[in-house]
């Protein structure tokens, strides 16, 4: 599997293939407890995270996805790291609002133009959005650069626990 890059894209995805079925791999993440990490298993599904202490606003989360493949003697994790999903969730909350109301302003600065009044609250607040929109870009980065960190700790911790097992390749 290749390393993790340093500059770390959106929600980056990974895929690894092990000599051991998944049934092996579930129950290692199952019985594993290491702080500062917690581990939560459904069905094929592993989710970690960090615990409460270690945990800050921009803390990533490490879904893998264990699946047995067709000889069920191997199995392939896919990985994906991603932010906290309350984060997310605020996150396209704010930008779908600045949204909605940059469409509103235009849509308002539109009809006072064509009956010939004034507009220009709207143009000025509809620059105000732009503003706000750079001012959200700007804090996801700074806040992706505080997450890197904590994000290669879930990766070395994955592979801790599948260590073991010898692999079979990947990407």
């Amino acid at each position: 599997m290749k390393s993790l890059p340093n500059t770390i894209v959106l929600r980056p995805r990974f895929q690894r293939e092990l000599d051991s079925p998944s049934d092996a791999i579930l129950l290692a993440f199952e019985k594993t407890r290491k702080d500062p990490f917690i581990v939560k298993r459904l069905d094929d599904h592993v989710f970690i995270k960090f615990n409460a202490k270690e945990n800050h606003f921009w803390s990533p989360q490490l879904h893998l996805e264990i699946v047995n493949n067709e000889d069920l003697k191997t199995s392939k994790i896919y990985g994906v790291f991603g932010p906290n999903p309350a984060l997310w969730t605020f996150f396209m909350f704010l930008h779908f609002g600045v949204a909605t109301l940059f469409i509103v302003l235009g849509v308002w600065a539109y009809s006072n133009a064509a009956l010939d009044k004034t507009y220009t609250l709207q143009i000025g607040l509809m620059i105000g959005l732009i503003v706000i929109w750079f001012a959200l870009y700007a804090f996801g980065r700074l806040g992706r650069a505080k997450g890197r960190p904590q994000m290669h700790e879930l990766h070395d911790f994955m592979e801790e626990v599948i260590s073991p097992r010898t692999p079979k390749g990947g990407e």
